[in-house]
């Protein structure tokens, strides 16, 4: 069975990226449907805010657009046209206000995320003005029609069969590799690298790691799921770039992930693809200086033992103890002056990122120099892409939510301007 429509946008994709190119095609007054391969929109954006929704950061704009590395010359093109204080216009338009919070990441009023996806999608059903638009749930998308050299001409699996649809114009937003049981497992890749698009290998981001040699049973045992707090990573790659920050991560099973690991994860997955390895330095205490510690170390202890007097002098127990005694051997640990350089730096080895479908988001996707400005494949005319599915990454803080929504938005004017010439 075929549809047609004239003058009709497909989205392919209902997460944050597609749904504002909708938003934003609808508005124009054009015919838009939305397809999802899931029974329901924006699964990874309510899970994203499961505890706590940051749509965005409230630092300078500079500032702001350095967080995407590499990219930063291709998502600070996108920011011009959407950046963080239009986040907060537009969910203010849908009823949800914003605040700033100490760290100057902004989020809903209530942190939630399902109220502001309820709004907007209430808005997209039922437009003040113009076509609603419509959702097609349940619509895997499977590349293009056999045969056809048109590049809008889409064919998808549903319950009833295969279903092929005709479009004016089409905007693919469909995620990365992370979270495939969400909708975006990068079966997309395929499609496009068979049309000649070039596509940077989905990577995982915003990932956890596995020590080198895995913990030993006791330390996973007592330790797995337990966070280090009020600790500084130091790393500094082969490539010569540094990372230095005071946070906290969490101990797992195999390795490390967390807040602090997440932010250092583009650079320490990088050294390992490129070495086989990457090896932090890990400050227990950031609050004292080397000397302080080893001046503690080295004071008299008479008969307690040496954890007890770790404890005594620099309150040092728990997972923080644990670590030094999971890693340095006897010699280093009795030895008051390598004792105290671990403290300050213990050296943790990582040998693998974890697997991409566990990761918060993906690197890698559709390279910009495959699209116009507009985020047009150049090899498939009338087809643009946006949201994950594109070669840049980010840290938390409310930038991947950004770079999505900005990306969706530059997609949908570059729709406007094919539909309408």
């Amino acid at each position: 069975m075929i549809e047609k429509s004239i003058k009709n946008v497909v989205v392919v994709g209902g997460g944050p990226a597609g749904l504002m190119a909708a938003d934003v095609l609808s508005a124009a007054g054009v015919a838009v449907h939305v397809y999802d391969a899931m029974p329901s929109v924006g699964r990874k954006f309510l899970l994203a805010g499961k505890g706590g929704l940051n749509l965005t950061h409230a630092e300078p704009f500079d500032i702001f657009a350095s967080r995407y590395g590499a990219r930063k010359p291709s998502i600070e093109a996108l920011l011009q046209d959407f950046n963080a204080t239009h986040v907060r216009v537009w969910a203010k338009a849908l009823g949800v206000e914003t605040f700033v919070g100490s760290s100057g990441r902004v989020f809903p009023l209530d942190m939630k995320a399902a109220p502001l996806l309820r709004a907007w999608l209430h808005r997209l059903r039922h437009p003040g003005a113009g076509p609603a638009v419509q959702f097609h749930m349940r619509h895997r998308w499977t590349g293009w029609a056999a045969g056809s050299g048109d590049a809008t001409a889409l064919t998808f699996e549903t319950a009833q069969g295969q279903l092929q649809v005709q479009a004016d114009a089409v905007v693919l937003a469909l995620g990365g590799g992370s979270w495939a049981r969400l909708g975006s497992n990068g079966a997309w890749v395929a499609f496009l690298q068979a049309r000649g698009v070039a596509v940077a290998p989905l990577l995982p981001a915003n990932c956890g790691f596995d020590v080198r040699g895995g913990w030993s049973a006791h330390f996973a045992s007592r330790f797995a799921g337990q966070p280090f707090k009020s600790v500084a990573l130091a790393f500094t790659d082969s490539q010569g770039q540094t990372f230095q920050r005071q946070g906290e991560f969490v101990a797992t099973a195999s390795g490390v992930e967390g807040s602090l690991i997440y932010a250092a994860s583009s650079l320490l997955r990088d050294d390992i693809l490129r070495q086989g390895r990457a090896t932090f330095y890990l400050d227990l205490l950031p609050a004292l200086s080397a000397e302080r510690v080893l001046a503690e170390v080295r004071h008299p202890r008479g008969s307690r033992s040496l954890s007890s007097h770790l404890k005594s002098r620099l309150h040092l127990e728990g997972i923080k103890a644990a670590i030094l005694h999971e890693l340095l051997g006897k010699v280093q640990i009795n030895d008051p002056l390598q004792l105290a350089q671990a403290i300050k730096a213990l050296p943790i080895t990582l040998a693998a990122a974890r697997p991409i479908d566990e990761a918060i988001s993906s690197a890698g996707g559709v390279r910009f120099e495959a699209m116009t400005a507009d985020l047009m494949l150049k090899q498939l005319p009338g087809v643009f892409c946006a949201g994950e599915m594109l070669d840049w990454e980010a840290p938390t803080g409310g930038y991947l939510l950004t770079a999505c929504f900005a990306s969706g938005y530059r997609a949908a004017q570059g729709v406007l301007k094919v539909i309408r010439r």
